[in-house]
């Protein structure tokens, strides 16, 4: 059997948007509803603005008679107000509970795919995936989507209250909308695959940039860091010139659309003005009046607003789909099966038949059969790449076979020590709480005695919440070990795997680890360690060797 799951087939970055905008559909249906219900009360307000002004310079009305349409106008004002606020609140918390639930899904998947697979990929790009590309859809849920309804609905009740005063300007405003999301489709093309291409170069700049980072002190001591800064200044300056691009692509789309309302409000314009002068008799044109011809001259520019509103949003939506290309890829990688659902037999915790072992195309053992039963101490020998590492990820539940039947006891847990530990930002007590987040101080305390951190501890003002930097800075690569080691006594984990733990110590720190893992032996823990050590193999009580392809025991 193969290892991989099979995943739904590939979505595209369209789909996945509209997948993500169902599951806040009413929210966002109810920022499209404000968004329409403010232009309506916009509509109304200037109708009602025309009409007043024809009121009290045609007719001759007083201000006094006319206070009705004045508090019917500020309620209209009000009423606007709040629309617009309804709208932008209700698309603001749809976009926060969408982005939520991406970075929810991508953090998922990450777990899923495992360290193994994360070993392979560079973390600044995936921490620009999950925070970056994340937060690019802001723009498309918050606005843009509602807006995508509001142009549908709004201009035709628009164009229905124009053409009920004159129903030559409907015909001009008809004929010169289409031109808007004419070019708009232009724009967009364009748009999207510069914002891919400006998605990738963050990408790379920011796995570029972490990697100088990590290796500022092996760059500082082979005199490369003039070379790094301009290594990551030329990366800097390709990311400015494709945002140079995209803002500039932006801005002259924006004006070329303002071009093309605007010549149709001023065609509107002149043939108000030449109706009401009397050079226009054809069609309405002879009836119109200052109540008419003022209110389509106001509702021209509300009838394109949507339209130019949408274009202005319309960078989101290219924004989006760029962000939406990278997260799709990384949402559509086959997760690793973390293990069959068939058990070992009684006492054993697992047991591999006829398992084939590798990477991609590539088999590193075959045919490994093996059972290991609780209280084994098992040492894993063989020249470098020859696969050790490789059968602890599959134990570990790192990756899966790719032939074969792995069977594992269920809910077995597991503590993992490798001669590199994964030591965090935070202090002493954040990191022991990775093992353990219910351990109080004393178990913590406890935890470092056993490592032999304990007079390390009572030197340190902070006791244990004495901070450390990235992967242990603070700590030598001796007391980080012990560390590591701190948080296996603290985990009290049944199965112990430890891949070379006392490769590249010095002398006193590879007697202390030897004696642990003594200690835990005597304890009754399961341990397999990888190792070249012949003090950790002596006690072992089994011993596997890599070689060739293939996996033998060697009689202790």
């Amino acid at each position: 059997m193969r290892g991989d799951t099979s995943n739904p087939a590939s979505t595209t970055p369209r789909q996945f948007l509209d997948e993500l905008a169902r599951t806040q559909r009413k929210r966002l249906a109810g920022a499209a509803a404000c968004g329409v219900l403010a232009g309506a009360s916009t509509t109304a307000l200037l109708v009602g603005l025309a009409w007043l002004v024809d009121q009290l310079i045609v007719q001759g009305q007083s201000l006094r008679s006319l206070s009705g349409v004045f508090s019917l106008l500020v309620v209209l004002v009000v009423l606007r107000a709040c629309m617009q606020w309804g709208q932008e609140t209700l698309g603001i918390e749809a976009s926060l509970r969408i982005r939520q639930r991406v970075r929810r899904r991508l953090l998922e998947q990450l777990a899923a795919l495992g360290p193994l697979w994360l070993t392979r990929h560079q973390s600044g790009a995936l921490a620009t995936q999950v925070v970056e590309h994340v937060d690019a859809l802001e723009g498309y849920f918050a606005r843009f989507h509602p807006q995508l309804r509001i142009v549908v609905v709004l201009p035709l009740l628009i164009a229905c209250v124009v053409g009920a005063l004159d129903y030559v300007v409907v015909i001009f405003l008809l004929l010169a909308a289409p031109l808007i999301p004419f070019f708009m489709a232009l724009v967009g093309m364009g748009a999207e695959r510069l914002n891919r291409e400006q998605f990738g170069a963050i990408s790379r700049l920011s796995a570029h940039f972490v990697d100088r980072v990590r290796g500022m002190s092996t760059l500082q001591l082979f005199g490369q860091t003039e070379q790094a800064r301009r290594d990551v200044w030329y990366a800097t300056d390709e990311y400015r010139r494709l945002s140079m691009k995209t803002l500039r692509l932006a801005f002259l789309s924006s004006a070329v659309l303002e071009f093309f309302a605007s010549v149709a409000i001023a065609v509107v314009a002149m043939y108000v003005g030449f109706g009401l002068l009397g050079y226009i008799d054809y069609g309405p044109a002879s009836s119109l009046t200052l109540f008419s011809g003022l209110a389509v001259l106001l509702l021209a520019p509300e009838f394109f607003q949507p339209l130019r509103t949408l274009s202005q949003h319309y960078h989101d939506r290219a924004a989006a789909l760029g962000a939406a290309e990278s997260l799709v890829y990384l949402l559509d990688q086959p997760r690793k099966a973390a293990g069959p659902a068939n058990t070992p037999g009684t006492g054993a915790l697992f047991e591999l038949v006829d398992v084939e072992i590798g990477h991609d195309d590539e088999s590193v053992l075959r045919e490994v059969s093996l059972v290991l039963e609780s209280g084994d101490v098992v040492a894993l020998t063989g020249a470098s790449g020859s696969g050790k590492s490789s059968l602890l990820a599959l134990l570990a539940g790192f990756m899966a076979p790719r032939g074969g039947e792995c069977r594992r006891c269920p809910h077995v847990q597991m503590a993992w020590l490798d001669q590199s530990p994964c030591l965090l930002q935070g202090s002493l007590a954040d990191n022991l709480a990775l093992a353990d987040p219910e351990a109080g101080p004393e178990a913590m305390r406890e935890a470092l005695n056993q490592a032999g951190l304990g007079e390390l501890l009572e030197t340190l003002p902070q006791g244990l919440e004495t901070p450390l930097g990235e992967r242990g800075v603070g700590l030598s690569g001796g007391q980080a070990q012990r560390l590591a080691l701190a948080r296996i006594y603290l985990s009290a984990a049944p199965l112990v795997l430890l891949d070379e733990p006392t490769a590249n110590l010095d002398a006193e720190t590879e007697a202390f680890v030897v004696e642990a893992l003594g200690r835990w032996a005597s304890a009754g823990r399961t341990l397999v360690i990888a190792t070249h050590h012949p003090h950790v193999r002596s006690i072992a009580s089994r011993h596997w060797h890599c070689a060739h392809q293939r996996l033998e025991e060697i009689a202790p």
